[in-house]
């Protein structure tokens, strides 16, 4: 095949990329691995992790798009309560995690309506589900990408002007031969107050299967899985209790604190404020990821709510999923711990009544859309990451580092965004490391590789630390990344131009800036907002 742009991975970054480019007049060619597009928003069924002040501004006009065709969706489609059809900020989970808590089969729906114009007008091939497996590089300059079948091992080998590298891993860079690093940077290399003193490679952040859950009458208990006694005793040093337990240490803090656990609570889903300047929200564990608040539906609909369990015990920390022999094992244990986590809360898990166990929780791989009941992919914190023209370091958007200065403003922004540091407990046996952070903007630099000339990374791959990634990995910043990835990619196509030169040619990145303004994209943050 042949298109202007092949984007590999198709997570939020990668459909981003390919509407950004469709949007530009591009071809495009756009692979992804799981039966879902949508990443972290669909396959890996985690709700959107935002800032406060997404409903007013601090996101791309297209994400808010795709936030507001969401709650169209329901309106549309959804017995709503007329409560819940009249607030304008429907959160349809009332979870404390997010203000638009939602089932991941609706954003897929809105994802997929985003890109159904250009799929009939045949400007947009969807090659699924695929993953790469090979990639022909000349010099500084990739060729062409073949992508292997999931099922039938077909292979399908696109050539392309342009390849985004959208994969939750980085999955191209190793393929290419571009340069990357992975793990935790050395103090030495990047001056970060939080580095150690040596890198650490292989030291990266927990991956995670997540589920959904919802509570009803019966015994829906699974089967005991394999590897239950192994996670059943398991006990990180830092932990203050097992793994399996509703004690954890808290994030911010690092004290060792205990979660409540309260199915089907009968609370009011408009009284729910989803600010994490005000209340981070994990205080009570089903509420916190819920995504159907059945309150907001009417009478009967849904028996129960609907909550998504990403908590703090389903963080896998035996070893890395990628850039080791032993991956494909490491992912298989992520799951068993996943199972594990569920088959403990059936069966041995405190109630506050005194008893043990919750044996009319059930799985709901139905709404995941998966077979085996979890989501259809690992949740991955953290990837590949180009050697980039510039790289976010701590010292960038840390509070602490910055003062009353806020964030670092670069001359080549190409976005905003805002997230705390926030990284899970890593393989190398790190605790939490969760610290306030300003504002943030995303340079350009971050998105060019040093060497390589058509290669743009659109997702966690691109020039972050292991601990900016902690802020730069979340939903609309990916969001924001793969669209001017996208759109980079096409303008370059235009001017017969490239990344590196467009970045440091001051006319083109002034043009390229205006452009992206043009299309809703902010480039700096309105004053007076500080971080938390």
């Amino acid at each position: 095949m042949r298109t202007d742009v092949l984007v590999v991975g198709g997570g939020l970054g990668g459909v981003a990329a390919a509407v950004a480019a469709l949007r530009a007049g591009r071809s495009v060619v756009l692979t992804e691995q799981y039966d879902w597009l949508g990443g972290q928003l669909t396959s890996q069924a985690v709700p959107p992790d935002e800032h406060s002040w997404v409903e007013e501004f601090g996101v791309t006009a297209t994400y808010r798009t795709l936030r507001d065709r969401v709650r169209d969706y329901y309106r549309a489609n959804f017995p709503l309560t007329d409560a819940a059809r009249a607030q304008a900020d429907l959160n349809p989970g009332a979870g404390y995690v997010s203000r638009l808590c939602h089932e991941p089969r609706v954003a897929l729906a809105v994802i997929e309506s985003m890109l159904a114009p250009a799929r009939s007008a045949g400007r947009l091939t969807v090659l699924q589900p695929t993953r790469p497996v090979h990639a022909d590089v000349d010099g500084d300059t990739v060729r062409a990408v073949t992508v292997r079948h999931e099922h039938d091992g077909a292979t399908t080998t696109v050539e392309a002007a342009y390849v985004v590298d959208a994969t939750e891993t980085g999955e191209l860079l190793p393929l290419t031969g571009a340069e990357y690093v992975t793990g935790f940077e050395s103090g030495a290399d990047t001056g970060e107050p939080n580095a150690p003193d040596v890198a650490q490679p292989l030291n990266m952040q927990a991956v995670s299967y997540c589920f959904a859950i919802d509570h009803v009458d019966g015994d829906h208990t699974i089967d005991r899985p394999a590897s239950y006694d192994y996670w059943r005793a398991y006990q990180p040093p830092f932990w203050g209790d097992r793994l399996l337990s509703w004690t954890a240490p808290d994030p911010r803090t690092l004290e060792t604190v205990r979660r409540a656990f309260t199915p089907n609570p009968d609370d009011d889903p408009q009284s729910v404020l989803a600010d994490q300047r005000i209340n981070p929200g994990g205080d009570d564990l089903w509420t916190f990821r819920r995504i159907a608040a059945r309150r907001n539906f009417a009478p009967g609909h849904h028996p129960s709510d609907i909550t998504l369990v990403n908590w703090p015990m389903l963080d896998y920390l035996d070893g890395p999923v990628f850039d080791v022999p032993d991956a494909e094992a490491h992912l298989a244990g992520s799951r068993e711990l996943a199972y594990s986590v569920l088959y403990w809360m059936q069966t041995e898990a405190p109630r506050a009544d005194g008893g043990t166990g919750f044996p009319g929780l059930r799985l709901r791989g139905d709404v995941t859309g998966s077979t085996t009941g979890l989501a259809q992919a690992p949740y991955v914190r953290e990837s590949r990451r180009i050697r980039a023209e510039y790289t976010v370091v701590e010292q960038d958007l840390s509070s602490a580092a910055r003062g009353d200065k806020g964030a670092v403003s670069y001359d080549d922004s190409v976005g905003v965004g805002m997230y705390r540091i926030d990284l899970h407990p890593s393989t190398g046996g790190d605790n939490y490391l969760d610290v306030p952070a300003e504002p943030f903007e995303i340079p350009l630099g971050a998105l060019v590789p040093q060497r390589m000339r058509n290669l743009l990374p659109a997702s966690k791959n691109i020039g972050t630390t292991h601990i900016t990634n902690g802020c730069y990995r979340v939903h609309p910043v990916e969001w924001n990344i793969g669209e001017v990835a996208g759109r980079l990619a096409a303008y370059c196509l235009e001017h017969r131009s490239t990344p590196s030169a467009v970045r440091n040619t001051p006319r083109a990145l002034a043009d390229f800036r205006s452009a992206l303004v043009a299309e809703g994209i902010e480039l700096h943050w309105p004053d007076g907002v500080y971080g938390y």
